[in-house]
């Protein structure tokens, strides 16, 4: 008997030690917000891609790995969404795609996973974290993130767009995924 229970948990800890694998399903969101002019606007990307692998009792084995086309940012304003993937901003010709990877998770004082990575953007790479909140469901999961970044440590906004009286220098991302099982 003792063998058998032995040999099961030998069998069930390759297991027990990963986590999920998920996709994108359909619904989800990639955004950003940030001011002009004092104003704040929202925006959100059109096309991007996650391979997630989480599971929230074994945050060791988790991993986010996201990449954003940036050309396809929208704001519902005609100029703002012109100049964007512009040279002044995500220079999309030059640099076409964000790319953010988890390095590890932790939690916080309150109890709230974040996700560090490093963020790649315009060229450049930064860590960046983001607090998650996952929800399991029938099927999948839904995972939230939030964070801020300041766009002028990735050099986005050159020329007159520097100014931080204009266009502010933190910017919210917000995703907000339906994962569906690989």
């Amino acid at each position: 008997m003792r063998r058998l229970s032995a040999l099961a948990l030998a069998l069930a800890l390759p297991f027990a030690a990963s986590a999920a694998d998920y996709k994108v399903g359909p619904g989800s969101t990639l955004g950003f917000s940030g001011k002009f002019q004092g104003q704040q606007f929202d925006g959100s990307f059109g096309k991007f891609d996650a391979a997630i692998s989480y599971d929230p009792a074994n945050l060791a084995t988790a991993k986010f790995d996201v990449t954003v086309d940036v050309a396809t940012a929208k704001t519902g304003d005609n100029d703002r969404d012109n100049a964007l993937p512009g040279s002044d901003f995500f220079d999309a010709a030059k640099y076409r795609q964000a790319h953010y990877v988890t390095t590890g998770f932790s939690k916080d004082a309150k109890g709230n996973v974040i996700a560090n990575g490093n963020l790649t953007l315009h060229g450049v790479t930064k860590p960046v974290q983001l607090k998650v909140v996952f929800n399991p469901n029938a099927g999948g999961a839904r995972l939230s993130v939030t964070g801020t970044l300041n766009r002028l440590d990735f050099g986005v906004g050159s020329g007159e767009y520097k100014d931080t009286s204009t266009i502010a220098n933190e910017v919210l991302v917000n995703g907000s995924l339906n994962l569906l099982p690989k």
